[in-house]
């Protein structure tokens, strides 16, 4: 019985464990994408930009493990064309894009092997050095005409870009996708000869709880989308902190 109960308590304690490295791997994500690198300064005076060697990060995988998160493929890529991903829904901080195509935690060089990913995100997180380094470190770029249109003429082939006003309708139990005047990528996709490839991710709005308010004029006006969000305590370890943990995957 002693045995059992040392047994027990070791698988515990490890289970533990693996939960406060998921838990830490996310809330780096979060913590960056809301102060943008600040908390990780130091390290990047020394990483400097290696894309492969940080797509492949450990923390990466505890990332993945937390919510669970999957990469499903359904077709097949040719490696002489070029590819826009286009990921809906938005989410609030986009967990399922950066996870799938940001890193290498889903293999995704491995599932779709020779196309380099380049996840599109707000040109204003590059305006300031360090997190600049930092997005373009895991090979994130700016999602404005530029600078797509320059991974691909200079790239070659073999590319995909994915890329806020979706985020203002991120509701558990709701999928609504924006497409009204945001039809540039059907354009540039034709005008670069690239393929369109329509990404939908199962679970994304499920992360967090967020308070629709009634008139939010000014903040789409202004393109802000801050409202309320409910998530949960970081540090209560048996309520799977931080997160809802619903987030089903990526097809």
């Amino acid at each position: 019985l002693i045995l059992c109960h040392g047994n027990s308590s070791t698988l515990v304690l490890r289970n533990r464990i693996i939960l406060q490295l998921q838990i830490i791997s996310v809330l780096q994500w979060v913590i960056t994408f809301l102060v943008m690198g600040a908390a990780c300064a130091l390290i990047l005076l020394y990483i400097g930009r290696h894309p492969e060697w940080v797509r492949n990060w450990t923390v990466w995988k505890h990332f993945r493990d937390y919510f669970p998160i999957r990469l499903i493929k359904t077709h097949t890529f040719l490696l002489i064309r070029n590819y826009i991903f286009e990921y809906h829904p938005h989410g609030i901080v986009y967990f399922g894009a950066f996870c799938n195509s940001g890193t290498e935690a889903t293999g995704f060089s491995k599932k779709i092997p020779g196309i380099c990913p380049h996840l599109a995100t707000l040109s204003g997180n590059f305006r300031l050095p360090l997190p600049q380094d930092y997005l373009l470190s895991g090979g994130i770029c700016p999602v404005n005409r530029k600078a797509i249109d320059y991974i691909f003429s200079k790239s070659g082939t073999g590319n995909s870009v994915g890329g806020a006003a979706e985020s203002l309708d991120c509701t558990p139990g709701k999928n609504i996708v924006t497409l009204k005047n945001r039809k540039g990528f059907v354009k540039l996709a034709l005008q670069q000869g690239a393929d369109w490839v329509a990404v939908y991710s199962f679970g994304e709005n499920e992360v967090y709880k967020q308070i629709i308010l009634k008139k939010q004029i000014w903040f789409t006006r202004h393109k802000y989308s801050r409202s309320p969000l409910r998530g949960k305590n970081v540090f209560d370890v048996q309520l799977a902190a931080l997160l809802l943990r619903d987030f089903h995957g990526c097809v």
